[in-house]
């Protein structure tokens, strides 16, 4: 079997709900000591580990942002042009200053970077880091290599895989 044969899920990094949480308790974590006014998540993909970090962290602010960057999956994606669907309330942003920016993944870095434009002051965090997005956080938990794609739970379902060897 060669690399051309396997499927885009093979290739992948494939990331369970309890691995999911658990790394997204690490990035509270690593997060404490601080006291932030509110999180917002990235939607979607975001949504979940700010969830579990505003849990961990006590933080009962949470608003959201929607940008829509990605069109198909694994081999087959791309980032398209950035899309603004939705802002966070301008009174609580400000420039972002005590804000929580999470996401699940920073992958080229420009969905955060759009971010990071309109909220100068906030902190950046996610799940999984890429290199080339690593400049946009300030805090991650796991680095991925650039080529991985990364399957979250949501993107799953549970089905008859072929063993590497052999046919059952």
């Amino acid at each position: 079997m060669t690399d051309a044969d396997l499927l885009p899920h093979e290739k992948g990094f494939h990331v369970s709900w309890d691995q999911l949480h658990r790394d997204a308790r690490a990035l509270a974590w690593r997060l404490d000591g601080r006291e932030w006014r509110a999180i917002v998540g990235v939607t979607r993909g975001g949504m979940v580990p700010a969830m579990i970090v505003a849990r961990e962290l006590d933080i009962r602010t949470i608003d959201t942002i929607s940008i829509r960057s990605y069109r198909g999956v694994a081999a087959e994606a791309d980032q398209s042009e950035l899309q603004l669907l939705k802002r966070p309330d301008a009174e609580l942003m400000g420039d972002g200053d005590g804000i929580l920016v999470v996401d699940d993944l920073v992958d080229s870095g420009r969905t955060l970077e759009l971010i990071r434009e309109m909220y100068p002051k906030a902190h950046f965090a996610t799940v999984y880091a890429k290199p080339k997005g690593k400049p946009m956080v300030q805090t991650y938990v796991t680095e991925v290599s650039q080529d991985t794609w990364i399957f979250f739970p949501w993107d799953m379902a549970l089905q008859y895989v072929r063993p590497y060897r052999g046919e059952d």
